[in-house]
């Protein structure tokens, strides 16, 4: 059976909280409230907003609170928040945030260098917090970190992946999240990875958390549109990465993902020279040049 590519795909836009989570000068709550509403101008519809996370370990996140407080929620936006255990959870209920990302790791280094939770403990924990999280009314999407591959401890066996996700099933989450955390997957690897995936989750939703670390960020997406993936998430300008794993440089650029979909003739949505003019703004605002290749042509 030939493989059906989407005529329309959602971006899941990250740069308010993977894209800055590493930069040093920290961006004032009003400058973040600025860039979501240009982000909405130009067309995006999902928005990661920030994560609820120990302010020492990533100061840019301090102000999640605020921000969340202070932003005006268009209806026809999904706006989001990244939760790393019950109190994190707990604030983003309190700052009526309508949609959250749990994600455990499927490398037991990683996992105790990011959450100081072994594997089998964050499963645990990511299985009540979705619960919970449900309970409140919240969206979620459950998500699998260096689902292929860790920088720590290289290849990551597929059924470990298969298996983490079928116990988050059981919590019954809207989406299943596949994250390349550590920027490792190849396109072979992604067709095999999502094939059997595909198995656990059935028509489940899933989407992909790509980082473009080798370069091969776009050939995964290509790959991945092959197999049903229509979510994905991207960052402007291409920042990011985990701050937990040494060489994990940025996410998809936005900019470059809806370039290449444009010139396939799948819909986004997204105006891409709003973005780019964005991009460009944000870019002289942080002071460096962003990794995006379409917005320095």
């Amino acid at each position: 059976m030939k493989n059906i590519i989407p005529q329309e795909v959602t971006l899941h836009e990250v740069v308010l909280r993977d894209g800055i989570q590493n930069e040093k000068n920290i961006i004032p709550t009003e400058e973040k409230i600025k860039l979501i509403n240009k982000l909405i101008d130009c067309g995006l519809r999902r928005i990661e907003v920030s994560s609820f996370v120990n302010p020492r370990f990533v100061p840019q996140m301090a102000d999640s609170e605020d921000l969340w407080n202070k932003i005006e929620r268009k209806k026809d936006v999904l706006y989001s928040a990244l939760i790393l255990g019950e109190k994190s959870l707990d604030r983003a209920i309190h700052c009526h945030v309508p949609h959250v990302g749990i994600f455990l790791s499927a490398s037991e280094t990683h996992s105790l260098k990011n959450s100081n939770r072994s594997v089998s403990e964050a499963k645990k924990e990511a299985i009540v917090l979705i619960e919970k999280a449900k309970s409140a009314g919240m969206g979620v999407r459950a998500g699998v970190m260096n689902a292929f591959g860790c920088a720590y401890e290289g290849k990551i066996p597929i059924e470990k992946v298969t298996n983490l996700i079928s116990n988050l099933v059981k919590a019954e989450p809207d989406e299943i999240c596949l994250a390349d955390t550590s920027g490792m997957a190849n396109p072979r690897q992604m067709r095999e990875v999502l094939k059997q995936v595909r198995e656990v989750v059935g028509d489940r939703t899933v989407s992909l958390h790509l980082h473009n670390t080798r370069g091969l960020g776009l050939a995964n997406v290509w790959e991945a549109l092959q197999h049903g993936v229509r979510i994905f998430d991207t960052s402007m300008g291409g920042l990011g990465g985990c701050p937990f794993i040494p060489g994990a440089r940025g996410n998809i650029a936005t900019e470059d993902t809806v370039h290449m979909l444009h010139e396939m003739g799948i819909k986004v949505g997204i105006d891409l020279n709003c973005l780019i003019n964005e991009s460009l703004c944000f870019e002289k605002f942080i002071g460096k040049e962003f990794p995006a290749m379409v917005s320095h042509l």
